[in-house]
This record gives C-alpha cells, sequence and structure tokens, in this order.
C-alpha cells in the first residue's frame, strides 16, 4: 500500500503568486514514495497535488519518469492534479526521481512552479553474493586451531545501513563428518577451525558457507563452496628398517659406497614429512659424507676422504634419521563450549627424538708407498768437487704393517747425472764433477729427485726432493762480449766500448780491470778501465785500417785472460760503423768462429782440447757459422743439442738466440 503526504509551501494568495512569478523560486515536495517492484495493478493512484486557486489552473509534470528516464512511470491528471504510476521501479536502478510540477492559468501563463521528489523504497529483493563460488586452498595438517584459513568476502546489492543489506556468515555443513575438528566464520568473512587437523582421516574437507541477510519481511541467502586440501604432517617418524652393501672399503678409495640404509615412514611419499636426513656422528676427520636418494628415502654413505688402515682397521660410526619437516602431533582433550578447544600439541619427547644406528666399516690395508722422513732435503757441494763426493743421506720408511716393507732408494731425475745413490743407506755421492755454471743450476741451486721403490704388489713409490746448493769456484776467466770493434778516423780521439762477462759468480766475476799489452803508447788507451764495460781510446795519429790490440781482463780475484781484439779503423762518413770491411772479414770471421765452436764442441765430447784456449778463445758469436764446419747435416743438428747449454749462457749474455 503506497502512502503520500502532501506539503505546500506557498499559500494560493495573489501576492505569493506574483512573488512565486518574479523571483522563479522552485520549492521542493519530496514525500511522494514508491516501493520498488510494486506488482501493480497498474496504473495505480500515487497522490494528489492540490494547489487552490479562485480561478481554474492546469497542472503539467516532467522530470524524470515521465519524459526523461526511466520514461512513462508517472503521469498527473491535467484538471485534479493527481499523480498515478504506470510500472514498477528497481531501487538498485533507481532511488529517486526528480520532477517538475506547474499550475498554469487559463492563458497558458504560469501560475505556480514546484519541485517534486519522489523516493523509491527498497524491498529485500537482493541476496548476499559471495565473491567466488568456489574457494580452493591448502593447509597444513600441522596448523595450529584458531588460525585463519582464508577469508570468505560477500556483498549485498539492496539499502546500504538497512536490515535488507545487513548480513552474516555462517558455516551450514562440512563433509566429512570429523569428531576432532570444527569451522566456524566470524563477521569479517574468515574462517577458522577448533581442534585438530588429521590427514589420515580425510585428505580432503568441504565447506559450505552461507551469507544471509536480516530482512524484515523475508530473508535471503546464498552459499559458496570452500575446498580444504590438507598436506600431510610429519607425525609418523622414520624408522630405520636394515642396511646393505659390503661394509668394506679400502684405504687408498674415494667414492666408493660400502652402506645404504633403508628406511620406513607412513607419512605421504615425497612430501618433507616423509623424506628424510641423515647425520654422521664419530666421524671427527670427515672421511664419510651420506646423501639421501630422494626416491628410496635411502641413505647413501660414501668415502670422500682417504683411510688409513694403519690408523685403524675399523671404523665405528652412529647414523641418526629424521624428517626435513619437525615432528608434531596434535589430539584434542576436551571440547569446550565457548573458545577453543584444549588440545595437546606438544612433541612426545620418545617417539619425537631422531632414530640411530651404529654401523662399522672396514678398511682394507693395501701397499702404501715408503714416505720419506723429510720430503725437501737441503744440501752443499763445492763445484768441481770430486768424483765420489758425499753429497747427502736421505731415508725413508714403510708405513705397511700386512704387506712387505723392504724398498730400494733410487735417483729419479737428476737432470746433469751428478750424483748416486747407495740402494740400501740412502747415501748420495757424485759420479760427475759438478759445475755450477751449469744450465740446470737455476740461482745457484740443482734439483735432484730421490725415490723409495718397495717390493709390493705392485710396488709403490715414496718421492722426496734433494737440493743442492752449489757453491761456486773462481773456474772462468773473464771473457769480452765481441773479439773485433769499429772505431771512427778522427784528427781528435774517438772511443768504442768493450763489454766483458764472466761465467762466474760474485765475488768470483765482475766488476773487471781492464789493461792494454804490449806497445800502445800513442795509439791506444782505455778509459774507463774498470767496471763491466772499458773504453778503447784511438788516438789521432793512428791510421786507417786493421789493428789487432792485447786486452788483458782481470776478475775481482785477479783471474784474468788474454785477449786478441780485432780492431778496425775506418772513415765513418763514407762507411757507417766501417759496415764495408765484413765482405772481406766475413771468411776471417767465419774461420774464428768455426775454431771457438769447434773448441766448444770439443770440451762438451771430453776431446783433448785446452779449456783455458776456449776461455781465451770463446766469444759472443753467431751459431749460424757451425754449418760450414760440421756439413754433415745430422752431425751439424747433434753438434746443435750438444752446444746448447754452454753456448746459451754466452747468447744471454750477448743477446744472441738461444738453442732449443
Amino acid at each position: 500500500m503506497l502512502g503520500f503526504f502532501l506539503l505546500v509551501y506557498c499559500l494560493s494568495s495573489a501576492t505569493c503568486s506574483e512573488v512565486l512569478i518574479r523571483h522563479r523560486r522552485t520549492w521542493i515536495i519530496d514525500s511522494f514514495e514508491i516501493e520498488e517492484e510494486h506488482p501493480g495493478p497498474f496504473p495505480y493512484k500515487l497522490g494528489t497535488i492540490n494547489v487552490s486557486r479562485k480561478y481554474k489552473v492546469f497542472f503539467e509534470l516532467t522530470g524524470e519518469g515521465v519524459n526523461e528516464e526511466p520514461k512513462g512511470v508517472l503521469s498527473i491528471h491535467r484538471e485534479t492534479g493527481t499523480l498515478y504510476v504506470h510500472k514498477a521501479l528497481d531501487y538498485e536502478e533507481k532511488t529517486l526521481l526528480k520532477l517538475k510540477f506547474e499550475a498554469r492559468k487559463s492563458d497558458l501563463s504560469s501560475d505556480t512552479r514546484l519541485g517534486v521528489e519522489v523516493n523509491i523504497r527498497d524491498i529485500n529483493d537482493n541476496p548476499p553474493r559471495f565473491q567466488k563460488n568456489l574457494y580452493v586452498i591448502n593447509v597444513k595438517e600441522s596448523l595450529a586451531q584458531g588460525s585463519n584459513l582464508l577469508t570468505v568476502l560477500a556483498y549485498d546489492r539492496d539499502q546500504r545501513g538497512t536490515p535488507n543489506s545487513t548480513f552474516h556468515y555462517e558455516v551450514k555443513s562440512v563433509s566429512p563428518n570429523l569428531p576432532d575438528s570444527q569451522f566456524f566464520t566470524d563477521k569479517s568473512g574468515q574462517i577458522s577451525f577448533k581442534g585438530c587437523l588429521n590427514y589420515e582421516v580425510a585428505k580432503r574437507i568441504i565447506l559450505l558457507v552461507e551469507a544471509k541477510d536480516h530482512g524484515e519481511v523475508i530473508s535471503l541467502s546464498s552459499s559458496t563452496t570452500v575446498v580444504i586440501d590438507v598436506e600431510d604432517g610429519n607425525n609418523h617418524l622414520p624408522i630405520i628398517s636394515g642396511q646393505t652393501g659390503t661394509g668394506k672399503v679400502k684405504e687408498d678409495e674415494t667414492g666408493s659406497s660400502p652402506l645404504r640404509l633403508h628406511v620406513t615412514d607412513r607419512d605421504s611419499p615425497k612430501t618433507e614429512a616423509w623424506s628424510v636426513k641423515y647425520t654422521i656422528h664419530g666421524d671427527d676427520s670427515d672421511h664419510f659424507s651420506i646423501e639421501t636418494d630422494p626416491d628410496t628415502n635411502d641413505g647413501v654413505l660414501t668415502v670422500v676422504k682417504v683411510l688409513d688402515f694403519e690408523k685403524g682397521a675399523q671404523r665405528e660410526l652412529s647414523i641418526s634419521v629424521e624428517n626435513q619437516a619437525p615432528y608434531f602431533s596434535c589430539k584434542v582433550k576436551e571440547r569446550t563450549s565457548s573458545g577453543l578447544w584444549k588440545v595437546d600439541t606438544s612433541t612426545d619427547p620418545a617417539a619425537g627424538q631422531p632414530q640411530s644406528i651404529k654401523v662399522v666399516i672396514e678398511v682394507e690395508d693395501v701397499n702404501d708407498p715408503p714416505v720419506f722422513s723429510v720430503t725437501i732435503k737441503e744440501a752443499q757441494l763445492d763445484e768441481n768437487a770430486a768424483i765420489g763426493t758425499w753429497v747427502e743421506k736421505v731415508t725413508a720408511v714403510d708405513p705397511d704393517m700386512s704387506y712387505a716393507s723392504k724398498f730400494l732408494y733410487k735417483v729419479g731425475h737428476d737432470p746433469a747425472g751428478w750424483v748416486t745413490v747407495d740402494p740400501h743407506t740412502g747415501d748420495i755421492t757424485t759420479v760427475k764433477t759438478p759445475d755450477r755454471e751449469s744450465p740446470h743450476v737455476i740461482d745457484g741451486l740443482y734439483t735432484v729427485l730421490m725415490l723409495a721403490i718397495d717390493n709390493g704388489n705392485p710396488p709403490m713409490t715414496g718421492t722426496a726432493t734433494l737440493q743442492i746448493h752449489v757453491t761456486d769456484q773462481n773456474d772462468n776467466v773473464p771473457q769480452p762480449a765481441v773479439s773485433f770493434v769499429d772505431v771512427c778516423l778522427s784528427d781528435s780521439p774517438t772511443t768504442t766500448n768493450i763489454t766483458a762477462f764472466d761465467l762466474d759468480g760474485n765475488p768470483f766475476g765482475g766488476p773487471f780491470t781492464f789493461e792494454l799489452l804490449g806497445n800502445v803508447k800513442g795509439k791506444w788507451k782505455l778509459n774507463p778501465t774498470y767496471g763491466y764495460t772499458a773504453g778503447l781510446v784511438k788516438e789521432p795519429n793512428v791510421y786507417a785500417g786493421y789493428h789487432t790490440v792485447d786486452l788483458k781482463i782481470s776478475d775481482m780475484q785477479g783471474t784474468f785472460g788474454v785477449y786478441n781484439l780485432s780492431v778496425t779503423v775506418c772513415d765513418c762518413s763514407e762507411t757507417p760503423t766501417c759496415r764495408n770491411r765484413q765482405t772481406a772479414g766475413g771468411e776471417a770471421g767465419s774461420g774464428v768462429i768455426g775454431i771457438r765452436l769447434s773448441a766448444l764442441w770439443a770440451t762438451e765430447h771430453h776431446l783433448d782440447y785446452d779449456p783455458h784456449l776456449y776461455a781465451e778463445e770463446g766469444s759472443c758469436t753467431s751459431l749460424l757459422e757451425l754449418d760450414d764446419i760440421i756439413s754433415d747435416e745430422n752431425s751439424f743438428q747433434d753438434a746443435l743439442k750438444d752446444l746448447g747449454p754452454r753456448f746459451n749462457q754466452l747468447a744471454s749474455i750477448c743477446k744472441l738466440p738461444a738453442i732449443n
């Protein structure tokens, strides 16, 4: 039944009408109300706008519901001012109609203008609606009671702040029926539970949640489904059920797996509650590791560090096993009428402790190599010491207990073949004369590899390094770097440099003392005469051509060599650095070089050659000249190999190519 009230804010006096016309005032009448979804029949009378006049007026109504959307809802009787409703309205689409009422005189002039507002009264025609029809969540079995599982949300389109749009949530059903769990929801839609979840009882729980409004005439509701998948928790501990494998390992092996442990676990496979981890106890030296086979949950024991039989034939270990997820239990003690239930979630001290097992690994002996008491042995030896000189003694022991421990000493690597070793005592003596200038001596140190080889099957070898510090002797005389020099012709003294070197080390080498021999007054002199390089000064009266100068070079200890230095004097303005002499002097130079290299070759092959002659004749030169002396190609290559170490010493000083 619709109700209406009419309130006229302006009296029907002529004076008031004139004021309305003059100021164009509009008065609002808002006391009309239409109930939404009115069933009819249509049209029905809504009310009457009564404007009392002594003269006849006609009524017009425009605005929403008449000639504006929603059109055709209202109309007004032109003479009586009665309002009629022609069709139903939906509050959710339109809550208020704003219209204009006007009374006109017979001459159609405006008499009265009023604003009319028609309210649409809401009815409870919309139930609460959930945002989703289905919710699916995963929760852990170990989740504590009172925890928020999820929040469901609903909304109601009816008028806000009225019972029609006010609703509450309620869990209407739980499937399956769980004696140790009770689900509930609060006014905000948060769903929680009391008691304990149990994967073994219900892997999946289905809730029907209802949202119901508080409509006074009728109460409407809707529901949603919540699916809870319970993840298995660790409420069953793993039990070691057996072991396989030999339990044996060779002492020199790594990477082998002598043992595999097997476990059983009642929790769901391939979950953290089922997967286990193993821990080794009693392996202080970290010889072992244990990994979990992800498919079988077995524990695979592996040797990662070499074992020593001599330190124990057995290794006793303790291996414990536990799940990756922490152990828990939940039992309902009392179902209280209000609040959360009383539950016991404490871990059983006896059941919650990781299980452990003792295992014994047998270490099998293998033939160990002899071990030297010192792996790097230092010794000292004088250069040019006599053959048979005692150098040092090495000692080794064989750590094996079950294998034969006899072994022999041998020289493993002796680059120049200087030493030998007594196979039984380890005494080392020389078999060659040591030479500190040997290319195998680096910074005065000669290195030999020593071996101790046992008679096991297979035989094993221990190694040690003998570092021999070779004491230098003054067994080399100073030498000039070149056997000839060029000097430019000039009316004033000119100088060329003469560089010397000595294969001996300090204090048997440089700086050197240079001295000219023979009658050189007024012709040649030296400046400076001391150092690694001397200056040969040509006096102005020395003519152009070839000259020979006798040069004496002494080391710091007075040991000297005398050399015939070829000096070419020429006009450098015409032939810079006297290069024109090379054609004439090539053959002679080649002969001198051949003598020197022949001397080197003879010396290396222990032929009858005077080393002092070699020292006097030796100088920096090109190795290619040797091909003029040794015509056979194979012999030439052999000569290169033989001369290599000795020649490279000169080449390094004279900046010549070395022999590989």
